[in-house]
């Protein structure tokens, strides 16, 4: 691939992290403040807070991936730093994974109406058990990450930066049942949190469908705060599940790249597309926030007040 070609993929890039970045630093930085001024922390907070602190630390190490790749090939490929890059690229995708899927669950047992006794069991428990659920995950995703990070071998890296490819280059020769089972260890273990995450979606939507039908026997054609209460909670998890399904099909362009004859540049694409689903999630976040949204809108009237002032 050309240094042009390289050097616009790379301020996309740049771009989409940048803009990742901000959305979940400033929505780490107003739940902080909040903890701060209060002295204490909602559950709905927290995981936020972490779901945005694992999301800053992935966004920085695909973006570091994709310059190493481009600016150090020598690095890229000598196999020491790279896997402790793959080693934190492992965790802080798991993480992510796992904190938006626990903000899933909470969305749904805290605003779906159901009476079975688990059900109410859990939701009367849930915000006492967020931290040890969080902490939970981050133990699960540090320990998983270790061995899975110590079977991928360097023929990836090799393959990606070989400038000619033939059926005999002994690096770009993986065997197809090992290379099988690395990626299906890969994509598997965040296919459960995912499938929870899509539960919880129906069972929302489920929840939503059955208050709705209560309440046109009640009032018809009303709308009440439960009601709103559900749709913001649906598009949040929606948005979730869509952005991932990307995210999931980039990571499968990226770690496949090397049957493809463009790999470089097959590679920096998925990591392109990668970087969609932390950087854009943040926005619906904070949008379907309501704390989040009037920050936010605080932030753009001072932005737009200092500009007024500067002009004038």
């Amino acid at each position: 691939m050309s240094s042009e070609g390289e050097g616009i993929l790379m301020l996309i890039a740049a771009g989409e992290c940048s803009l990742g970045i901000l959305g979940n630093a400033f929505i780490g930085l107003v739940n902080c403040v909040d903890w701060i001024k209060h002295k204490k922390i909602t559950s709905i907070d927290l995981i936020l807070t972490s779901l945005a602190i694992s999301r800053i630390s992935l966004l920085c190490i695909i973006l570091l991936d994709c310059y190493i790749m481009v600016l150090y090939p020598d690095v890229y490929t000598g196999g020491k730093q790279m896997r402790i890059i793959d080693y934190f690229w492992t965790l802080t995708n798991h993480l992510s994974v796992w904190f938006a899927t626990c903000l899933s669950i909470f969305y749904f047992l805290k605003i779906a109406n159901f009476f079975h006794p688990f059900f109410l069991w859990m939701k009367w428990r849930i915000d006492r058990a967020i931290p040890r659920i969080l902490l939970g995950c981050l133990i699960f995703s540090v320990f998983i990450s270790l061995p899975v990070t110590k079977d991928l071998d360097d023929d990836f890296r090799h393959c990606v930066k070989m400038k000619v490819k033939t059926n005999l280059s002994w690096r770009c020769r993986v065997h197809k049942a090992q290379h099988a089972s690395i990626k299906i260890r890969l994509n598997l273990l965040t296919l459960f949190p995912f499938s929870m995450s899509l539960i919880s979606f129906l069972l929302l939507i489920l929840s939503l469908c059955r208050h709705t039908r209560r309440m046109h026997l009640r009032v018809p054609g009303s709308r009440d705060a439960s009601t709103e209460a559900h749709v913001r909670a649906m598009k949040a998890v929606i948005s979730f599940l869509l952005l991932f399904i990307a995210y999931y099909l980039a990571y499968l362009v990226a770690t496949s790249s090397y049957f493809m004859p463009e790999t470089e540049l097959a590679v920096i694409v998925g990591e392109l597309i990668a970087l969609i689903c932390p950087s854009s999630h943040s926005l619906f976040l904070i949008l379907e926030n309501k704390k989040l949204k009037q920050a936010s809108l605080r932030v753009l009237w001072k932005v737009k007040y200092i500009l007024r002032r500067r002009n004038c």
